[in-house]
């Protein structure tokens, strides 16, 4: 056991290993300035992003009955009135033109 460990106090590593050079250092010190300035950048983006993205030249709502003025509707109720009454996104094929080829005969 002991010669092992004399053989392994014998053997003398390079005198650079494990010392960073001067490239290291200037590697460190750019990569720093880089996060200074995205960090920079970052803040002032954002400060330019508005507080609120509802628009501000949203249409007033008026109601449909009196009744609706003093009733709280149920949470969700207004998107489901907005889903209603917009035309559908996907349409369903039509029978005449589906996109398959007509049968012959």
């Amino acid at each position: 056991m002991t010669g092992a460990l004399t053989l392994l106090a014998a053997v003398q590593q390079p005198e650079d290993v494990g010392k960073s050079g001067p490239l290291g250092l200037l590697l460190m010190v750019v990569l720093l300035i880089v996060v200074l300035f995205l960090g920079r950048s970052m803040g002032r983006h954002i400060k330019r992003i508005p507080v609120s993205f509802d628009p501000a030249d949203a249409p007033v709502q008026v109601p449909d009955t009196p009744a609706e003025l003093f009733e709280t509707p149920p949470p969700g109720q207004a998107l489901l009135d907005t889903l209603r009454k917009a035309p559908l996104a996907i349409e369903a094929p039509r029978r005449e033109d589906d996109g398959r080829p007509q049968p012959q005969g």
